[in-house]
């Protein structure tokens, strides 16, 4: 299935190629703060519609995380990361950017970030 996304005003726009099995909603400081409910998937899946690197990027902590938001609207669509099991180039897609995906249909497994 392929998503289409973007923050609010569109400057950061995408696609993203997979399905939406499980979604997160994590208390870290910054999850909770920013409302976002996370799905993961291999970084590949996510191609982005509009210029690489457009994006301011915030990481904090032990800055594993590149969390990306638009200059101009402050919305935050996805974040990069490593998969510390394999290695693999992962990013994590704040679903409320996908306009297709029906947000009160999800299972969502709330996971403590802020004890991690």
């Amino acid at each position: 299935m392929t998503h289409s996304g973007s923050c609010h005003c569109g400057r950061i726009a995408f696609t993203l190629e997979g399905e939406v099995k499980q979604v997160i909603d994590c208390n870290c400081s910054m999850c909770r703060r920013r409302g976002g409910l996370l799905a993961f998937f291999p970084r590949e899946a996510l191609v982005l519609a509009s210029k690489e690197g457009d994006y301011g990027t915030y990481r904090f902590n032990k800055e594993h995380i590149a969390h990306h938001f638009c200059p101009t609207c402050g919305i935050s669509p996805f974040s990069e990361a490593t998969d510390p099991k394999t290695g693999r180039a992962m990013a994590a897609v704040n679903l409320r950017c996908l306009p297709d995906v029906d947000l009160a249909a999800l299972e969502i497994r709330q996971v403590d970030g802020a004890s991690f």
